[in-house]
């Protein structure tokens, strides 16, 4: 079963990407990249992780606006993908990227001082 699940997820990442970038015209829509889709064991929901280009308020005006298209959104997959129910869909920003941003500089701080102490 979970390995259905991940066949959807990953479909769904991929029509996804396709459906935000070019069938939405919304004007608060930037330009977004979905990193991952997780689906429920029993495909009612789905959680899509996106990153923004842009700052904070960018950010924000852009899940406003997915959040406004997510009829049209689910009604596209829905018809892209042969599933007997439409997973639910929830966005949410995907941080793993700042995270890695975050460690990656403390390490090189971490050798700079120690460079700096040799």
């Amino acid at each position: 079963m979970a390995n259905r699940s991940n066949r959807v997820a990953e479909q769904m990442k991929k029509e996804l990407g396709e459906i935000i970038a070019r069938r939405l015209k919304d004007p608060r829509i930037g330009f977004v990249t979905v990193t991952d889709v997780e689906v429920t064991g029993d495909l009612q929901q789905a959680t899509v992780y996106i990153t923004v280009l842009g700052d904070d308020r960018k950010r924000q005006e852009t899940l406003k606006g997915l959040a406004k298209a997510k009829g049209f959104i689910r009604t596209e997959i829905g018809q892209r993908i042969r599933l007997r129910k439409t997973p639910e869909l929830m966005f949410e920003f995907d941080e793993s990227s700042a995270y890695g941003n975050k460690i990656d500089t403390l390490l090189r701080q971490i050798n700079d001082t120690t460079e700096e102490t040799e």
